[in-house]
């Protein structure tokens, strides 16, 4: 493709650009069939204003300082593959209201504060691992999430439309979420309006009501004494996140801008402004992308948003610690989130010499388990599901190795819904494969169900508390 953006000079080998890029080798690259139809999209997409604001991202970058210094939890979910029609009122309502429960429990049991992330708003495209797949002995490309194709078989092709799409279906995902939060959702006076939703154990209600008792208790004495701080206990941060994955969608909503009254880098009288990915707070490189000579670690390095990088099994020692020193050559502290996910059986062997390599390296990460990319399998029926004994063993690992390391695990990104899917098996409530088929609706990935991620949180919380939660004890 030879869009360069509009106004932007081809950058030389060393110099950064929102472009520079593009003379770097690319995986998970897309062709249009029209140039012409490409660069109207693109254009398009420059001229529209930012999604998210420099004073937001800033504000999320100090948070996750603080998670990096054990200070704060990061709770960071949602959809695998978000899809444009999950931009409606009921499906964002369900995945707030499930964070919001997820952080109440996590802060009832680490008694600090959390930073919640959504992945939502953005979260359309989806690597895959060919781009083409044979369906009914037809072979066609892959699907690869709605900003660049369809789920379809007739929508296929991609289209450069999309991604003008997905600039609209992020922003008003994200503007009915502002408006829910500011509206009171969130408020900490009614917790219990949150609701359990699809949760119908006993036990797991039981204890939530519980913490909700507790903390009603709590608040009742502040407003008794005077000391209700309402208008602080209302509302909450909710922070967008993607994969950064389409980096021509990126590049176009990156843009120069002034630098907030709240960041405090030591910045000359010359160089206020810097660049912001205005799409989402929080993007992520992939673990499918995370080339040290490749155009995403290239684009991403220059961003001044808090980024992170997913670390799977054939991640090295050495090649961890250069990712950090070309995208984090100062080394903020908390400006980086190594995502890891090993699957269950190598994250014994694999966490704990990451850990040290990165000690000594001198960067201060915030150190984040996802449990559920290394935990997909596929059934006999070639459904693709996930055992919840299996993100269950690799989260309480995490917790147990960092501890050992004299680190400590500072959050954890899970794929989930609000919805009563039956997407991974296991649980307290006994999912089988045979339950698959009640309510799969996944369009890529198996997804956690509100009660299975309930269950995720109660284990961090007993972890916090010190208490040994071992799995069907909820």
């Amino acid at each position: 493709m030879a869009y360069d953006g509009a106004g932007i000079s081809a950058p030389s080998k060393t110099e950064w650009t929102p472009s520079s890029w593009r003379t770097k080798p690319i995986k998970q690259d897309v062709t249009y069939d029209s140039a012409s139809a490409l660069t109207a999209a693109l254009t398009k997409l420059e001229n529209l204003p930012p999604i998210v604001t420099p004073t937001e991202i800033i504000k999320l970058k100090k948070s996750l300082r603080d998670a990096a210094l054990g200070r704060a939890f990061l709770l960071q979910g949602g959809d695998c593959a978000e899809l444009f029609s999950y931009c409606s009122d009921d499906p964002i309502d369900s995945k707030i209201k499930l964070l919001l429960q997820m952080s109440l429990v996590l802060i009832w049991g680490a008694n600090k504060p959390v930073v919640r992330i959504a992945r939502m708003a953005g979260q359309y495209a989806k690597p895959r691992s060919s781009p083409m797949e044979t369906i009914d002995g037809v072979q066609m490309p892959s699907f690869r999430g709605d900003i660049l194709n369809g789920f379809d078989i007739a929508d296929r092709t991609p289209n450069p439309e999309r991604l003008v799409s997905a600039y609209f279906h992020s922003a008003t995902t994200l503007n009915y979420t502002r408006a829910q939060l500011s509206s009171g959702v969130a408020d900490l006076h009614n917790p219990m309006d949150w609701g359990l939703g699809h949760v119908r154990d006993k036990s797991l209600q039981s204890k939530y009501q519980r913490i909700v008792a507790s903390i009603s208790d709590s608040l009742r004495f502040m407003r008794t004494v005077g000391a209700d701080t309402a208008g602080q206990l209302q509302t909450v941060d909710l922070y967008t996140s993607h994969e950064g994955l389409v980096l021509e969608y990126e590049q176009c909503l990156t843009r120069r801008l002034r630098h907030p009254a709240n960041y405090d880098s030591a910045i000359t009288s010359a160089d206020r402004k810097g660049w912001y990915n205005t799409s989402a707070h929080f993007l992520w490189i992939g673990d499918r992308t995370r080339q040290i000579d490749g155009a995403h670690v290239e684009y991403f390095r220059g961003l001044e948003n808090p980024i992170g990088i997913k670390v799977g099994p054939s991640m090295k020692n050495e090649e961890l610690v250069q990712l950090l020193d070309i995208v984090n050559p100062r080394k903020e502290v908390g400006k980086i989130t190594l995502i890891t996910r090993y699957g269950e059986d190598k994250v014994e062997s694999m966490l704990g010499p990451h850990i040290e390599a990165v000690k000594a390296s001198g960067h201060v990460v915030v150190w984040q388990c996802d449990p559920m990319h290394g935990n997909t399998r596929s059934t006999p029926t070639g459904i693709k599901t996930r055992h919840f004994s299996s993100i269950f063993s690799e989260l309480s690992s995490a917790l147990k190795i960092h501890q050992q390391h004299g680190s400590f695990l500072g959050g954890m990104h899970l794929e989930l819904t609000g919805d009563a899917v039956t997407e991974c098996v296991g649980g307290s409530e006994g999912l089988n494969e045979e339950d698959l088929s009640l309510n799969y609706t996944t369009y890529c990935d198996p997804r956690l169900n509100e009660k299975q991620a309930l269950e995720l949180a109660f284990l961090v919380a007993g972890h916090y508390r010190g208490e040994v939660v071992e799995m069907g004890e909820l």
